[in-house]
């Protein structure tokens, strides 16, 4: 009888597990399908921009506008917060609360460090008179640009959500999760600036 008892605890629990496991996994799923979205979102803006970007209206192009060691600098911050959000699930994978901790404020601190050079390079193009009502090019460059930041701020106040849940439960199946769901967004959003900075710097310096 109390073995009876004790099989069907353990088999409650399994099926207790294997539900949460299902709910996690379909999250994660659901994680997907607004990437998907996401990618259709930049696929639209980027498409934009590309038939945009002739229309400068007389206003100041590409080339006088963009600064090639601004967006240079830009690229290198943004690739290496995506190799430091990487070392950030390495250390969750060995079960490291305080490594991952670690990886993640260095992420956070690049990833800021990167809004900011985008927000002044904003401020230094209203500046130059180029504001996003000066030309259809212009309107189409701070949409697409500012959509990118936008995400990347996002993400930043999500991570340090994330760092919190980490002091607080330490690693469990659902921040586990969670890690994998932001290292996911923000390597997609590495992809995303590598294609802006190839369509819109490299080929507007050009």
């Amino acid at each position: 009888m109390q073995h009876a008892i004790q099989h069907g605890h353990s088999n409650g629990a399994e099926s207790h597990d294997h539900g949460h496991h299902d709910q996690e996994s379909m999250k994660v799923l659901g994680f997907w399908i607004f990437l998907v979205t996401d990618c259709l979102l930049f696929g639209t803006l980027f498409a934009t921009y590309v038939v945009l970007k002739a229309h400068t209206d007389g206003g100041p192009t590409g080339k006088e506008l963009f600064e090639i060691p601004g967006f240079v600098a830009e690229t290198f911050i943004l690739l290496t917060s995506s190799f430091t959000s990487g070392l950030a699930v390495l250390a969750m994978n060995r079960k490291k609360v305080g490594q991952l901790i670690g990886w993640l404020i260095v992420t956070v601190v690049l990833g800021a460090s990167f809004v900011g050079l985008e927000i002044n390079e904003f401020v230094n193009m209203v500046h130059e008179g180029a504001t996003i009502s000066t030309s259809a090019f212009l309107t189409a460059f701070f949409v697409l640009v500012g959509t990118h930041g936008l995400h990347v701020s996002v993400g930043l106040v999500w991570m340090i959500g994330l760092m919190i849940q980490l002091k607080m439960r330490g690693i469990t199946p659902v921040t586990r999760r969670k890690i994998t769901v932001i290292s996911l967004y923000w390597h997609f959003l590495d992809v995303v600036w590598i294609f802006l900075f190839t369509i819109v710097y490299l080929m507007g310096v050009m």
